[in-house]
């Protein structure tokens, strides 16, 4: 049990910190967010939520250089939030089945409706 707040504003606060999730765990919520500060990241994940792409085709698509969209891969790989299998000589990318997947999907797509309602 946690020490009492030095103030009682009349708020059932103790109750919520007795639930509140560790330093690891808001670490972890904030790495996937980190993979959500880059435009072209976020662009490239929301089109593997949508569909299956080698890297030669999604440069194409957000109109940016292999290497550059490499970068990105690499990084939304490492957060768990994409997959990739090996057809041959080439590499196919998509969103992970996961629920954060779904999750930042979801809220991409909400966030920009809301944010860009003209878009």
């Amino acid at each position: 049990m946690r020490n009492p707040l030095p103030h009682d504003h009349g708020q059932p606060m103790e109750q919520e910190l007795a639930h509140m999730p560790s330093l690891a765990d808001f670490q972890t919520v904030s790495e996937l967010f980190k993979q959500m500060g880059d435009g072209s990241r976020v662009r490239i994940f929301w089109l593997l939520c949508h569909c299956e792409e080698c890297v030669i085709n999604l440069s194409a698509m957000v109109d940016m250089t292999s290497p550059a969209v490499s970068h990105h891969l690499r990084q939304l790989k490492a957060a768990g939030l994409i997959v990739s299998r090996r057809e041959g000589k080439e590499v196919y990318y998509r969103a992970a089945d996961t629920r954060q997947a779904r999750l930042l999907h979801r809220m991409i797509e909400e966030m920009v409706e809301i944010a860009c309602p003209n878009g």
